[in-house]
């Protein structure tokens, strides 16, 4: 008897119903079962109810404003979040970001860019090639359950924030370029690559790392990014 693998689930989260019919559209023919809300509280209900692999998020919505939608979400999912905004404005983007997003794109945008970054983001590696926990001093990591406690405390991660840390502890003090960390995290990008310092910034903040001090993710200008011990 043949087995029917179960569709991934997408939630869009869209107040305009001619973009909602589209971006429904393209996501169904990429595989995922769609439901749609054109309101952030429900969109919320939804995705505790529902654990969606991904949530493409409108930037403004008429009940909230989808920054604080993106963060309530990140309390209890690590859905994939693709935002979507009005403005080309970058302290826009970086703001999403700094809130749980992992990509964006800007209206008018194209269905073959969305369909581009959805397709970069299911083919993303999940976890690096060592299954075994890793006892980095203050700093443990479990690439099975993906989990990470630092001084014995649990840290909550997002999808992007563990795949970071995952690639750079499976060797530390290697330096991975921004190409090598851009291939392994998202498996292709088409914007500005600055999304990387976005992510890091988060990243250590998880960590206890001072901005002017990192003690475990160091920058090689120029170059890319190590994980040291302590």
């Amino acid at each position: 008897m043949s087995v029917v693998a179960e569709r991934p689930q997408a939630l869009v989260i869209e107040d305009s119903p001619e973009i909602t019919l589209l971006v429904r559209g393209l996501l169904e023919k990429e595989g995922y079962a769609v439901i749609a809300t054109p309101r952030g509280a429900q969109g919320l209900d939804y995705a505790r109810a529902r654990r969606p692999d991904l949530v493409i998020l409108d930037l403004s919505l008429p009940d909230a404003d989808g920054v604080e939608v993106c963060r309530a979400l990140r309390a209890f999912s690590d859905a994939y979040v693709v935002m979507v905004t009005g403005r080309d404005d970058e302290v826009d983007k970086i703001i999403g970001l700094s809130v749980g997003a992992d990509d964006y794109v800007t209206k008018p945008f194209s269905p073959r860019e969305l369909a581009a970054r959805v397709r970069a983001m299911r083919r993303r590696p999940r976890v690096a090639s060592a299954q075994v926990k890793r006892d980095l001093g203050r700093i443990v990591i479990d690439p099975t359950s993906r989990e990470v406690t630092v001084d014995s405390e649990n840290v909550e991660m997002t999808k992007i924030e563990f795949d970071i840390l995952d690639l750079l502890t499976s060797s530390p003090r290697r330096t991975f370029t921004r190409e090598q960390l851009l291939m392994h995290v998202w498996g292709e990008w088409f914007g500005d690559d600055h999304v990387i310092e976005v992510h890091m910034g988060k990243l250590r903040r998880k960590l206890g790392e001072s901005a002017g001090q990192p003690r475990h993710i160091r920058t090689l200008r120029g170059v890319g990014y190590r994980f040291e011990p302590v």
